[in-house]
């Protein structure tokens, strides 16, 4: 499958444009050293806010936990870190701001201090701002990125993978020590 493909194809899954798509496409082997990339210091509010927002997206249920017991919000730093363009850490970053300030503006309250249906209420109407915004603009939205970084951080977990997922261990079950001779033939 090539990259296009599979990009579109996310883009589909998640409704919308893929932010970071050209990070994405070069994947996190730029040629930048570590002296040029740009890495965002994320504080443990802003990690604990975006397990908050994830949560709201993908909460608890009865039959798997949610997207916080995944700790996708220190998954979502990570990915914006490695992987993100400037332009985009930065889009990332304010929008953890202007969430916050949209609650206070909806709610009179701030995001973490709001009730689950509050939160729900608030990002419902922000997913929809980020439709218009892309459909209109071209753009994207940062509440998009917010919301796939959550479905790929979850889905990609061990959490995701075998709570919210039918998950058969294919081709049996994992062996740390298993021994080896010479000649055998390597895992595949």
């Amino acid at each position: 499958m090539e990259r296009r493909t599979l990009l579109k194809m996310i883009a589909l899954l998640t409704g919308g444009a893929v932010i970071g798509g050209n990070a994405l496409l070069t994947s996190c082997n730029s040629n930048k050293t570590s002296d040029q990339k740009n890495t965002l210091a994320f504080e443990p509010e802003q990690v604990a806010f975006l397990d908050e927002v994830a949560e709201t997206i993908l909460p608890t249920t009865q039959n798997s936990p949610g997207a916080k017991a995944a700790k996708v919000g220190s998954l979502m730093t990570v990915i914006v870190n490695d992987c993100y363009e400037s332009m985009d850490q930065q889009a990332f970053l304010e929008g953890i701001n202007k969430l916050d300030e949209a609650c206070k503006k909806m709610h009179k309250l701030d995001f973490m201090k709001a009730s689950p249906e509050q939160r729900f209420e608030l990002l419902t109407a922000i997913n929809k701002e980020a439709k218009d915004f892309t459909a209109k603009k071209g753009e994207s939205h940062y509440f998009t990125m917010f919301h796939q970084l959550t479905l790929l951080g979850y889905f990609s977990s061990q959490i995701g993978y075998t709570k919210a997922r039918r998950y058969n261990v294919a081709p049996g079950w994992y062996s740390g020590d298993v021994p080896y001779k010479k000649g055998d033939k390597a895992w595949a």
